[in-house]
């Protein structure tokens, strides 16, 4: 067996505008590939997947319902929890596993942090369409073969943002140093000053702490090492126009997002340098659909469009998914773009899960980071949500924790400051807002897990002013 470390196309990809042709395809041509990959991949599930079977049996579907991106309307949405019931019913994969265990080569797993983590297993072919797509997505974010990453991503838990990073840098011909974040702090600063790495992959909020942890620890500026790159995601920040300015000056270099998910692969969404929206970079493997998140409905991706994002996977053998409902949130930035890239543009701003309805007003927490972000330097930019009831609803006015600036302007007591905050708040997302100030430092800081803005609790910090 073949084992692809690195792919023939790295090195030609260099001069070209992206690292695929099929980023550059006209939609037209795209479409014609989704509708015959689609097709087949739909009769493979029939004849390979328990799950799938009895799904569309109970639908109605016969063996050629499914010809075209058209008939994916009539196909009922699979969701996350289907899944988690599947790999209960029939572990270690799930009842969705399509290909014989003796082919699986490799397994992932999601970070957990919705809930019970789910298994992926990969084939050989599988493993390798994991890594195409996310080389063209670091593509797209700027890192070139033969740069030097440092991974600042999570390297434990077989979370996504490790081992497949590892391999689509090895596999698009660039060096990753595989410190991690787990690795911690001082280590990877170290590494970073004795190897000086053109570029950088993390979650936004662990790269801007891993800067002001280099000046408060070391008393050395990050931009002596000069980064070029950042790329960033994992979690909402990389599209907050606020944090990602400050995340640039930190480090002096420009930074891009992109986004994926363990059921489909690492990436296959990514931003270009016109930074202004993360393209689909794997077309070919993956059929995605805009959806209201309300009625189910398929919604055109134009321009200023918004909608929950589904997906269908047509070149998938081990543990494919058919019109799975990701949770992600977004908003449609573009139709075209100077890259010459062909596919829309994205923000993500927020997850189903994360969704909270505040007195009938659906409420991301990411909206409240960008609000609390454009309030620096009265604050610090750290918020948490406090969400201390039940589910996801409440009559009750919106908790706020937010931390104190380490310098606060002169003249602005806690008094004022909590009332601008809450003015913010109720202008930018119509609700009301109590908002408790913590010391500065006081909130934990982001390190190898995701940054969770949604509290069940109320942390124990001494000092907090206010009460609600």
């Amino acid at each position: 067996m073949q084992v692809n470390y690195v792919s023939p196309a790295a090195a030609a990809a260099a001069v070209r505008a992206a690292f695929s042709p099929v980023e550059l395809l006209d939609p037209a041509a795209v479409t014609a590939l989704q509708n015959e990959r689609l097709a087949r991949q739909y009769r493979y599930l029939l004849e390979r997947s328990a799950f799938y079977r009895r799904k569309f049996a109970a639908a109605g579907l016969g063996p050629d319902a499914v010809r075209t991106l058209d008939d994916l309307a009539i196909v009922p949405f699979t969701t996350k929890a289907e899944l988690r019931d599947s790999l209960r019913a029939a572990p270690p994969f799930g009842e969705h596993l399509a290909a014989p265990l003796a082919e699986v080569i490799q397994m992932q797993a999601s970070s957990g942090t919705t809930g019970s983590p789910s298994y992926v297993a990969l084939t050989q072919r599988d493993a390798v369409s994991w890594q195409e797509a996310s080389a063209r997505s670091l593509f797209a974010c700027g890192i070139r073969a033969g740069d030097l990453v440092l991974h600042g991503f999570s390297m434990s838990k077989g979370f996504v943002g490790g081992l497949p990073i590892f391999q689509a840098l090895q596999y698009m011909g660039a060096v990753d140093i595989p410190i991690g974040a787990d690795g911690g702090i001082e280590r990877l600063l170290a590494a970073a000053f004795d190897l000086r790495p053109s570029a950088i992959v993390g979650t936004p909020n662990f790269l801007l702490h891993l800067a002001e942890a280099a000046q408060a620890q070391l008393g050395r500026d990050v931009r002596e090492i000069g980064v070029r790159r950042l790329v960033v995601g994992g979690e909402p920040g990389g599209g907050i126009a606020a944090l990602r300015t400050r995340i640039e000056q930190a480090w002096g270099a420009k930074l891009c997002e992109l986004m994926g998910g363990t059921d489909l692969g690492v990436i296959y969404w990514a931003e270009c340098d016109a930074q202004d929206g993360m393209h689909m970079t794997a077309p070919d493997s993956i059929v995605a659909e805009l959806i209201d998140p309300d009625t189910g409905l398929t919604r055109p991706f134009t321009d200023g469009a918004t909608g929950e994002l589904v997906y269908t996977a047509i070149e998938r053998e081990a543990s494919p998914v058919f019109r799975f409902r990701s949770g992600d949130h977004v908003l449609v930035t573009g139709t075209r773009c100077s890259c010459g890239r062909r596919q829309p543009k994205i923000r993500c701003f927020g997850r189903t899960d994360d969704m909270l309805i505040v007195r009938g007003i659906n409420l991301f927490p990411s909206a409240v980071q960008d609000v609390i972000e454009g309030l620096r330097p009265a604050v610090s930019g750290q918020v948490r949500v406090i969400a201390d009831f039940e589910g996801h609803s409440t009559q009750a006015n919106l908790k706020l924790l937010v931390e104190r600036a380490e310098h606060e302007p002169a003249g602005l007591t806690l008094g004022a400051l909590r009332q601008e905050i809450e003015a913010r708040i109720r202008g930018a997302l119509a609700v009301k807002a109590d908002v408790l100030l913590a010391p500065h430092g006081s909130i934990e800081k982001p390190g190898a897990a995701k940054v969770k803005l949604v509290l069940r609790a109320m942390p124990a910090i001494d000092g907090v002013w206010g009460g609600c």
